[in-house]
């Protein structure tokens, strides 16, 4: 009867070994790693991927830590419910304000341009503005564009007369 109990002791203490209690503590992040693991091999973006390598880093180390035995048990935070603000902005708080002038005179702001009337006219069917110049994309061809205006503006002068 002695010998029965030694045997079963001794097969309880092979079965339910620390190390194989670790595994089965160990294996939850196991998984929550495998799972980051899965999630980069899909597509993302790259501030993403960042997030995503960080998160696997953080996984593998607490992963490892449990498998050597020095991290301690996976003990279950509690998280304190706490009172978000809302991120839903109330419609009804806004109150519109009208919009005064940007200038310190409520005059009306006149524009004038070089020309008026006809000669308005014929300087818009003689000046031929370059391709480039609709959009400038440096100060160089935005200073080409001024320079081919002004010596446009003198040839129209000239024949305009």
């Amino acid at each position: 009867m002695y010998l029965i109990k030694l045997v079963i002791f001794i097969s309880a203490l092979l079965v339910f070994t620390p190390v194989s209690e670790a595994k089965k503590r160990c294996k939850p992040l196991l998984e929550k790693l495998h799972n980051i693991q899965a999630m980069q091999r899909n597509g993302y973006s790259s501030q993403r991927g960042v997030s995503l390598r960080a998160r696997e880093d953080k996984a593998r180390d607490k992963w490892w830590q449990c498998e050597q035995g020095r991290g301690g048990k996976n003990k279950k935070k509690v998280k304190k419910k706490s009172k978000k603000q809302s991120a839903v902005y109330k419609k009804n708080k806004q109150m519109n304000i009208p919009a005064g002038t940007p200038f310190k005179t409520n005059n009306a702001v006149v524009i004038k341009s070089k020309y008026q009337g006809s000669k308005k006219q014929a300087w818009l069917k003689y000046y031929q503005q370059p391709a480039q110049c609709n959009r400038p994309k440096s100060l160089a061809v935005f200073a080409s564009c001024s320079e081919d205006k002004q010596t446009q503006r003198i040839d129209f002068e000239l024949e305009y007369e």
